[in-house]
């Protein structure tokens, strides 16, 4: 059986991000051990297992570890054919995935590059954790980026910071991956929701920037054009390259990170190549500044 003394860990970049050894996900582990990571989790944000192999159910087992697992949220019926792909039988997974068969997406936001985000930053509870398992990967591109937003609160100027206090900021999501919805038409049927521009984790007490290019859209008490200005300028520096991690995969890599200081993109590949990737995650709660 596993123990905390069997862990070992590699940094992976200066802004976040370790890799850990001596573990083999596909077996139940003792609490020590769940709390150990959970610990790595909180310190590096972004966590890599290399070389596992693990069945959707052993996947959910060892997901479940961190809380209650989350649901794969639904889109509205006009919006529903970008996200359900017709082997998405399992309410708790996701399949990232740009596979068809007979023509039909087995699975959901596969092809290509996509813009940095938030995983359900759009909901009332964003989740709290995403955990990713490769099990086909194209021959090259499909990474992923990660930014520490700790990081990106902490570099703010202290004049933004005090603008921005207080604030929240309309997120909203029409399950697209390089494009922004547009807030003039009427919005009431695509899924948003608004939250702390910057929000304060509840285990460490840290607060971060909690925004992302392609479902931020609006800070409320700012004109449209103020409120653009703003948040590309936060923008830009979220995604400098000293806030991120690039993530290049590897066959049976798991990545996990917490949602909630970890904003994510996804870089070119070749669309006639295929990629799949099997998303679990963990239920979260209102956000706070």
């Amino acid at each position: 059986m596993v123990g905390t003394a069997d862990l070992s860990v590699k940094v992976l970049s200066p802004a976040l991000g370790a890799e850990i050894t001596g573990i083999d996900l596909c077996h139940p582990l003792p609490r020590s051990v769940v709390d150990e990571i959970l610990a790595l989790w909180r310190q590096h944000i972004v966590l890599v297992f290399r070389d596992q192999d693990l069945t959707m159910e052993q996947q959910l087992e060892f997901a479940s570890g961190f809380g209650a697992l989350g649901a794969r949220k639904q889109a509205p019926d006009e919006l529903r054919e970008r996200t359900e792909g017709i082997y998405q039988t399992n309410e708790n997974t996701l399949l990232v995935t740009n596979i068809k068969v007979d023509g039909q997406p087995i699975g959901a936001f596969g092809d290509a590059d996509m813009w940095f985000h938030i995983d359900s930053g759009y909901a009332e509870r964003p989740y709290k954790y995403t955990i990713l398992h490769a099990l086909e990967l194209p021959s090259k591109g499909g990474n992923t980026l990660f930014s520490n937003t700790y990081l990106v609160y902490d570099a703010l100027p202290s004049g933004l910071k005090e603008k921005l206090s207080g604030r929240k900021a309309l997120h909203i999501h029409e399950y697209l991956r390089t494009e922004k919805v547009d807030i003039s038409k009427d919005i009431s049927g695509s899924p948003h929701h608004y939250h702390p521009v910057f929000i304060t984790h509840p285990e460490t007490g840290r607060k971060a920037l909690f925004v992302d290019r392609l479902m931020t859209r609006l800070i409320e008490g700012f004109d449209e054009a103020e409120s653009e200005r703003i948040l590309n300028q936060l923008f830009d520096l979220l995604e400098s390259p000293r806030f991120l991690y690039e993530h290049v995969w590897r066959l049976g890599d798991v990545v996990m990170w917490d949602n909630r200081v970890a904003v994510h993109g996804r870089t070119w590949f070749p669309r006639e190549e295929d990629r799949l990737l099997r998303r679990c995650t963990i239920e979260g709660e209102p956000l706070y500044e």
